[in-house]
């Protein structure tokens, strides 16, 4: 299984500061049962319960544009807050302010230049569906969320398509060989 990133259309994403001088980035990385088009004819969802597990399990990173090398936070020692509600997944993230890369994100994020989230994670468990008009719906039930970043440009490097084109080719080929063996187990029983 590949890890795969997804990301957040309109995130209300901003910077703020605190009465007490403190910096933050706060917004929502994971809408709830929002439809993406991943590709072509698939569409994925992600589940409420999906983050479950990792906000309980997981030391989660904020980082930027997904680069491991630009951590901004992390919800092991409190400087990323991470609560998931009705809508989704709301972070909070605390600038380091002796730090001139956080810095500069949290300027441009002020300005607007910086506005989209995304996230990045290894599903653990999917539904997949054929829908009556040939597209497919993946619903993501659980994930194993392991960062959300501020991203510059919010879209799926091919290497993540393609690994979502490859599950959707198992489901094809697991339907098809299911309806193979269905018909087959009944001609079995005609005769």
């Amino acid at each position: 299984m590949k890890k795969r990133t997804s990301f957040l259309q309109k995130p209300n994403f901003r910077a703020e500061e605190s009465d007490d001088g403190k910096l933050f980035l706060e917004g929502y990385f994971i809408v709830f049962n929002q439809e993406t088009n991943l590709y072509a004819d698939v569409y994925e969802e992600i589940a409420p319960e999906s983050v479950t597990e990792s906000l309980r399990e997981n030391d989660i990173r904020a980082l930027f544009n997904h680069e491991s090398a630009t951590v901004l936070g992390r919800t092991g020692n409190n400087t990323l807050e991470l609560t998931a509600d009705s809508n989704g997944l709301r972070g909070k993230i605390e600038i380091n302010q002796d730090d001139a890369e956080a810095m500069n994100i949290y300027s441009r994020v002020k300005r607007g230049d910086i506005n989209a989230c995304s996230f990045g994670f290894y599903p653990t468990k999917e539904v997949f569906t054929e829908r009556d008009d040939g597209t497919f719906h993946i619903l993501v039930t659980e994930m194993d969320l392991l960062e959300v970043s501020p991203v510059t440009f919010p879209a799926y490097p091919q290497t993540e398509v393609a690994a979502r084109s490859a599950d959707v080719e198992k489901y094809k080929e697991k339907v098809a060989k299911d309806k193979f063996e269905l018909r087959k187990k009944k001609l079995k029983e005609r005769f």
